[in-house]
Parts: C-alpha cells; sequence; structure tokens
C-alpha cells in the first residue's frame, strides 16, 4: 500500500478515533497529521510493519497520551501560577490595608519645612539655590545666566546652605 493510500483510507478513522479521547477535532487531526508527518520522513521503515492497521492506531494512541499528558501539566502550571498570583495579590491587600496614610504627613511636613526655609532666603540668594539645587545648573553657568561672578554664586550658594541648615535643624529640634 503507498503513503498516499495509506493516508486516504486511515486518515479520517484515526481522526475519529483520536477525538475520542482528546475531545477537540482540531487536537485529534493535528496528532493524525503528526503521526502521518512523522511516517512520511521514515517510510522505508514502514516495510517491517505486518499489521498497519494496528501500528497506526498505537501511533495515535501514545500521541493521544502524550497530549493528555502534557495538558494535565499546563493545568496544573495554571493551577500553581494562579495561586501564586492569589498569594501575591492577598500581600498586596494587606499591604494596604495596614498602609496608614498618616505616616505619609511626615513627608509632607518635612517638605513643608524645606519650601519654608529656602522661601525665607534673600532673593537673589534662594534665585542662587534653586537654579543649582532645583535646575541643577553649575556655578559657572549660573554665573553667566545672572551676570554675576562665579566667586559669589560660591558665597551666595555657601550663605544659602548655612541659612537653611540652620533653619531646618531649628524647626526640626522642636
Amino acid at each position: 500500500m503507498s503513503f498516499s493510500e495509506m493516508y486516504l483510507t486511515y486518515y479520517p478513522k484515526l481522526v475519529r478515533f483520536a477525538k475520542e479521547f482528546v475531545i477537540l477535532e482540531e487536537d485529534a487531526e493535528n496528532i493524525t497529521q503528526d503521526v502521518f508527518a512523522d511516517l512520511w520522513e521514515r517510510q522505508n521503515s514502514m516495510d517491517h510493519v505486518e499489521n498497519v492497521n494496528a501500528y497506526l492506531f498505537r501511533l495515535v494512541k501514545n500521541r493521544c497520551l502524550d497530549h493528555l499528558k502534557h495538558k494535565i501539566f499546563e493545568q496544573k502550571y495554571v493551577e500553581v501560577m494562579q495561586t501564586s498570583f492569589e498569594i501575591e495579590l492577598n500581600l498586596k491587600l494587606q499591604s494596604l490595608d495596614r498602609f496608614d496614610s498618616s505616616d505619609m504627613s511626615v513627608g509632607n511636613d518635612t517638605e513643608i519645612l524645606v519650601r519654608t526655609a529656602i522661601n525665607s532666603l534673600p532673593k537673589r540668594c534662594r534665585d542662587i539655590f534653586l537654579l543649582s539645587r532645583i535646575e541643577g545648573l553649575k556655578y559657572k553657568e549660573i554665573s553667566e545666566r545672572l551676570g554675576i561672578s562665579v566667586n559669589t554664586v560660591e558665597c551666595q550658594m555657601g550663605i544659602a546652605l548655612k541659612k537653611l541648615r540652620v533653619k531646618l535643624s531649628m524647626c526640626l529640634a522642636a
């Protein structure tokens, strides 16, 4: 029997057989096609097969078993991932339940103190400080922008840092 004749004769029977185990028509067709693809690659080994019918059904049966084992593995993996996701979700929910928004007020209070201290600096001193610390400009860039010497920028930064240090230490000590 040629490969084409074997395919035409057995393909529909093998698909029906596989469908009984794997349920989905598409899976049954894929399994049967894979069996025939393997047979095509090793056609010369078919010469030694005495009972082609039994041989083909055994090949499909084994592929169905492999398919079902893989499905079980996938399902267990999904269950493990779902459990892991649920645990992580519960931990996040517990963290949110324990989250106390009053803890955030400490950060806000500090931010308000720092802003107040910066705003209390003399205008020129405050401008230089903000250009340096907030905009990230170098002293030379500040001196060019404001039309003053680099020495003046350095002196004003020293004054700003000293005043801020004193003001903030007083506020935090209180």
